[in-house]
């Protein structure tokens, strides 16, 4: 009880932010609903765009709101800003709880124009250094050798450096041009797959149903082990080496293990009745460590020049799998959005078929002559950004959030899903429509921070541009290869749109579709290149 005690003394001159009640010990983790980013807008609707959530004695701080007012991010901290009494707007859809029930869908909506423009800004600019940090539990300190990586590492020297090298040995565009043969060879690959099992005698005539998730998680997967490791796990019959296999384990290891420990992690004086699992996570790391030892000295020995340098620094398989996730979710979620919405995908079709024609296949020196189709991308990524809540941002110090305390050792949260659906700054925001980024140029990697599904500020992305182009490849491929109808025997509206809950937005339900091909028949071949 000592620990508890010392939690709330320490609070009462601290103007924290609203917030559901707090129960003791425990806080509000019986509270949260499994999806989270749902609940907290849920509960933005009734507290405010700030709210405080409690994990045992640990304070969050949820931010569900859009833009900081000019002059506020010029004259001041919003200390005594004041919001209006927030609307209720509750949006198409339906949404579990967890408990057998169903509600409606939330979104966050009615702050009044001053808070609306406060706190996106606030927490992921003026704030942007003293939030910098990262909070490790007890598995993903493990996982990144108390952050030495680049995804869990707190804001200093080493994480400036990392980032460095990482920017300029993987993600420049120097470096993204010369590896977009690759990128291309992969897509490819994916497309000739889907036309091999379209026209499978034993899989029934064309316009098969396929699991789409299977082939978006190849491409991924290709190209993020061939961008770190400069090799390819995969041969061209489809078979995966022994390396490759020994790859996915350790990645669904390192899942499991990172998920057994949620409730002790925090309420610390809870920790001797589950002791961390030391033997295990020890072999998990010997493993990781042999593979990654293995695939160094393969490298090293291809490429003495190039590539080493950065995996001699940098190598991690949580980052490597962070990209690998993200990818194949976001194209997931855009070709469920295509299906429901034949009018849009049928627009993107006519654009490809304007600019590259049925001759060719498309390339990413395109990408600049197909603006609905970049359009697409952007939405797709609006309505359902892979990670709908950032990574927290641990505060380093005493700040304050639009008039709120946030306490040092806090930790702040940023509800990227409900920002993208406030309809106080987009119009119909529940509505699939590529066409209001014709109508407006919205910058997506950080910088405007209506959109923000690679985050923002010193904790942004350094791989947004490679994940940018890699969806857009993915997406232009499919739909000026095939035409997308859903499965046979299922209509439209009945593609299940919900989310798993997790770190990730998984959709709940893996999308199952009919592909069509649309071009001739030699336009499907794999463009393999050996870099």
């Amino acid at each position: 009880m000592c620990t508890i005690n010392i939690s709330v003394q320490a609070l009462p001159a601290a103007k924290v932010s609203p917030g559901p009640r707090a129960w003791p010990v425990v806080g509000n983790l019986y509270d949260v609903k499994p999806v989270r980013f749902w609940c907290y807008a849920e509960w933005a609707q009734a507290y405010g765009p700030i709210i405080s959530v409690w994990f045992g004695s640990t304070l969050n701080v949820i931010v569900s709101n859009t833009e900081l007012a000019r002059e506020a991010m010029l004259h001041g901290d919003g200390i005594g800003r004041t919001f209006q009494v927030p609307e209720t707007s509750l949006a198409r859809g339906r949404y579990g709880d967890g408990r057998g029930t169903y509600r409606r869908r939330p979104t966050v909506a009615g702050y009044g124009r001053t808070m609306r423009e406060t706190f996106w800004r606030e927490v992921l600019k003026e704030c942007d250094q003293q939030l910098a940090d990262r909070n490790r539990t007890r598995s993903a300190a493990k996982f990144s050798r108390d952050g030495q990586d680049l995804i869990w590492a707190d804001y200093g020297p080493h994480y400036v450096k990392v980032r460095k090298v990482c920017t300029l040995e993987l993600f420049s565009p120097k470096r993204l041009e010369t590896l977009r043969p690759i990128r291309e060879d992969e897509v490819t690959a994916m497309v000739e797959s889907i036309f091999t099992n379209c026209n499978n005698p034993d899989a029934g005539s064309k316009g098969t149903s396929l699991v789409v998730r299977k082939y978006l998680g190849a491409v991924a997967f290709n190209n993020i082990t061939r961008l770190a490791f400069g090799k390819r796990f995969v041969n061209s019959e489809g078979i995966m080496d022994n390396q490759g296999h020994e790859f996915k384990v350790i990645v669904a290891n390192g899942l499991k293990l990172g998920a057994s420990l949620a409730m002790t992690e925090h309420i610390p004086w809870l920790r001797w009745m589950f002791p961390l699992e030391e033997d295990a996570f020890a072999k998990h790391g010997a493993r990781r460590d042999r593979l990654t030892r293995a695939i160094m000295e393969e490298h090293t020995l291809a490429r003495q020049k190039s590539g080493s340098i950065f995996l001699q620094y940098n190598l991690n398989l949580q980052d490597i799998t962070a990209g690998m996730d993200t990818t194949a979710i976001s194209v997931e979620w855009a070709m469920a959005e295509l299906i429901r919405n034949p009018r849009v995908q049928q627009k993107a079709q006519e654009e490809l078929d304007h600019v590259i024609g049925s001759e060719r296949v498309m390339s990413e020196t395109d990408f600049s002559t197909l603006p609905y189709l970049q359009s697409v991308a952007k939405e797709a990524l609006r309505l359902h950004p892979p990670t709908p809540l950032m990574l927290p941002h641990r505060a380093n110090a005493n700040v304050k959030i639009g008039g709120y305390d946030i306490p040092k050792g806090s930790n702040v949260h940023v509800n990227v899903w409900a920002v993208a659906r406030d309809p106080a700054v987009w119009n119909d925001p529940e509505e699939f429509r590529p066409e209001r980024f014709l109508e407006e140029d919205v910058d997506m990697k950080g910088h405007d921070f209506r959109l923000l599904p690679f985050g923002a500020g010193r904790r942004v992305c350094p791989g947004a541009q490679l994940g940018i182009n890699l969806v857009t490849s993915m997406l232009g491929h499919l739909l000026h290869h095939f035409r997308w109808t859903p499965e046979e025997g299922g209509k439209a509206e009945e593609i299940d749109m919900l989310e798993n809950p997790g770190l990730v937005a998984y959709m709940r339900t893996p999308l199952q579709a009919t592909a069509t091909p649309r071009l001739p028949s030699h336009l499907y071949k794999r463009v393999a290149v050996d870099i």
